[in-house]
């Protein structure tokens, strides 16, 4: 059987870091995502998706990410369920990424530690990509 999940999309929110009582860093953010297709107004529909990342990359999502960034998810799909308070049952999908890619540098500079130094370090792979010589 296979449960694979890969999405691209933006956060429509600030992800939200937390420890679970042992520890463990879980980081929770929602991913829009665009459909293929128009709908009847000939407007493109989006899709509201819940990620689940644990551990060390969740400290890195909430590091770094921010409303507006465009990832990369990998991972697979969960269903787990829970009680409210009122004694109702509720039923959750959402996705566990194995592995969240980001695809952009993001409006803000604060989460990065030197701005010249990666706009310098673009320029030298810019340069070395025009020596290089394709064989085909």
């Amino acid at each position: 059987m296979l449960n694979k999940v890969v999405l691209i999309g933006r956060l429509g929110a600030d992800p939200e870091l937390r420890y679970t009582p042992n520890g463990t860093a879980v980081c929770n953010f929602t991913l829009a995502v665009q459909r293929d297709y128009t709908n009847s107004q000939g407007e493109r529909e989006v899709d509201w998706v819940d990620i689940v990342v644990w551990r060390k990359q969740a400290e890195n999502c909430a590091n770094h990410l921010e409303k507006g960034r465009l990832v990369a998810v990998d991972g697979r799909i969960q269903v787990r369920y829970y009680e409210t308070n009122e004694g109702q049952r509720r039923k959750v999908t959402e996705i566990v990424a194995n592995n969240v890619t980001f695809l952009d540098w993001g409006n803000s500079n604060s989460n990065r530690s030197d701005n010249n130094s990666s706009s310098n370090n673009n320029n030298n792979i810019q340069s070395m990509e025009e020596d290089i010589e394709v064989p085909f």
